[in-house]
């Protein structure tokens, strides 16, 4: 019985991927008009197609963050966004830790807590 070869596969060596430009530091917080300009002069776009690129983002988030959304959103590298369903509490009887009396603890409604969490990218740029 004749058992077949295998043909060896040759690989080529991939290319070094281009080094990202160096992030170049920003001294004062933008507002959302300054945020626009610089954006468009960064991307060599128009205003008016900076705004409705952030107008959709915004309608993004906030849709996946509703309470019939997905309750989260995540920009990849940066940030994600969780909308956290805090369930109801019920009035309660404790101790009060500074004088030792017993009290009654009022009851909590349900709550939704939005946490935004920062990705390696952000945590790396700010060290």
């Amino acid at each position: 019985m004749a058992t077949k070869s295998t043909a060896k596969k040759t690989t080529k060596a991939k290319a070094a991927p281009k080094a990202a430009p160096a992030i170049k530091p920003i001294k004062d917080a933008f507002s959302k008009s300054a945020l626009i300009a610089h954006l468009a002069e960064q991307a060599s776009v128009e205003t008016k197609h900076v705004k409705a690129v952030l107008a959709a983002l915004e309608q993004t988030v906030l849709g996946a963050v509703h309470k019939k959304g997905a309750g989260n959103f995540t920009l990849p590298g940066l940030f994600k966004i969780n909308a956290v369903k805090v369930p109801a509490k019920p009035k309660r009887k404790g101790k009060n830790p500074f004088t030792g009396e017993e009290q009654v603890f009022a009851a909590k409604p349900a709550s939704v807590k939005v946490k935004v969490r920062p990705l390696k990218k952000l945590k790396d740029a700010a060290l």
